[in-house]
């Protein structure tokens, strides 16, 4: 209990910064859009901050190593800040691309400071407690975020402003504890093609994972336009995924500790082809079921990631463990780039349901090939832990590596 309480600061801060970063993506897609944006105009504000993201993921521990870990988080956050703020003094696609290249930086920094700060000072008996607390603020932070949009005004000075004053707060519980920084870790080796070379179905797996909840979380304002939300109705619609998704986790654990993980991937595809489906067909038939339905496709198309990644640990071996992680978000942020614009391009010409046609096609594509996968070799018999993975930043292997290899 001692442990979690001195690290209450960095729970905080994870919490001001989904509030304030990721509370960005709903407001900017509903500003624009009031604006004059096109549709993939603002598809296009989706792509740039998972670019930003990556950048972020891949620069941030080169920063801290030069640093530290203090003025990394605080240049993080301060670079996040000034793309929050100067949505106000310009309003141009590409302008508004470039500030949230600067908002995806600052998330996947801060989280690197952030769970590099967690792996320095968690113990082997305290591992279990402290990451399972920090999923849920994790989780707890990004849920509370895409109710914001329900109380901010679109396109308005002061909500914008009122995001950068929450993630300047970020800053502070980090900057008053008393816990020494650690010493910085070394920055893991990207090479993607581990990924494909350990579990090529796991590597297709976060690439489709990247490709449906980035569309959902980019473009979900779009489609809740387009069908008639009001913008308090889009908040609820937005949180109602990531809801779902939530209470996903334990049966999709569970499912994926018992049986192939091969079959619970593709029965995690089938069942999101089935919400897509549900999703189109219900649009009509009132608020309560269109929130249902965002529910139900946050509960098949979540757990997608963390059964991908296990399948692919189960192949690895203990040292390539946080290689492998980091690959696997790649590739996640190579699906999640590519998503938010390729959707809205889509609902612009074709329509709202257009999107989960886009997300259903990729989904059959996941079922073709683990299906053809399942024929080239078995499974492997000794399997890691199933493990709920945040797509937070590349240090998140460091933070789970040793929890994979117990059972």
């Amino acid at each position: 209990m001692r442990l979690l309480i001195s690290f209450a600061a960095l729970f905080l801060s994870v919490v001001l910064l989904q509030l304030g970063a990721g509370g960005i993506a709903p407001l900017d897609a509903i500003s624009g859009l009031a604006g004059g944006l096109t549709r993939s105009e603002v598809g296009l504000l989706g792509s740039a901050h998972f670019l930003g993201f990556f950048i972020g993921c891949w620069w941030a521990p080169r920063m801290m190593g030069s640093v530290g870990h203090n003025r990394a988080f605080a240049a993080f956050t301060a670079i996040g800040t000034i793309g929050i703020i100067a949505h106000t003094l310009i309003f141009d696609p590409l302008a508004w691309a470039l500030f949230r290249i600067m908002s995806g930086f600052c998330i996947a920094g801060c989280y690197t400071v952030i769970e590099s700060w967690l792996q320095a000072k968690v113990t082997n008996e305290s591992r279990g407690r402290t990451m399972g607390t920090y999923r849920i603020v994790d989780i707890s932070g990004s849920f509370l975020a895409q109710l914001l949009i329900g109380i901010l005004e679109p396109g308005s000075y002061v909500s914008y402003n009122l995001l950068a004053i929450v993630l300047c707060a970020a800053l502070i519980p980090l900057a008053m504890t008393r816990v020494p920084a650690p010493a910085t870790p070394d920055a893991p080796r990207l090479r993607p093609a581990i990924a494909w070379h350990r579990s090529p179905l796991a590597a297709a797996g976060v690439v489709v994972s990247g490709l449906t909840t980035s569309a959902f979380r980019m473009v979900g304002p779009i489609y809740g336009i387009e069908v008639g939300l009001s913008v308090d109705q889009i908040a609820l619609f937005l949180a109602a995924f990531v809801l779902g998704g939530a209470i996903a986790q334990y049966p999709a654990g569970w499912l994926a500790d018992k049986y192939d993980r091969r079959w619970v991937l593709i029965g995690l595809s089938v069942a999101a082809i089935g919400a897509c489906i549900f999703m189109v067909g219900t649009v009509d038939s009132g608020t309560n079921i269109v929130m249902l339905s965002a529910a139900l496709f946050g509960f098949t198309t979540f757990p997608i990631f963390s059964v991908s990644a296990a399948h692919a640990h189960d192949f690895a071996t203990s040292e390539e463990r946080i290689e492998l992680s980091a690959a696997l978000m790649f590739l996640y942020a190579v699906g999640a780039i590519a998503s938010p614009y390729i959707t809205s391009a889509l609902i612009e010409s074709f329509g709202p349901s257009a999107m989960f046609g886009f997300v259903s096609a990729a989904h059959v594509v996941l079922i073709i090939f683990g299906l053809a996968r399942m024929r080239v070799r078995p499974t492997e018999s000794q399997r890691t832990r199933y493990i709920y993975s945040p797509r937070t930043s590349f240090q998140i292997g460091r933070l789970f590596g040793r929890s994979r290899d117990r059972r």
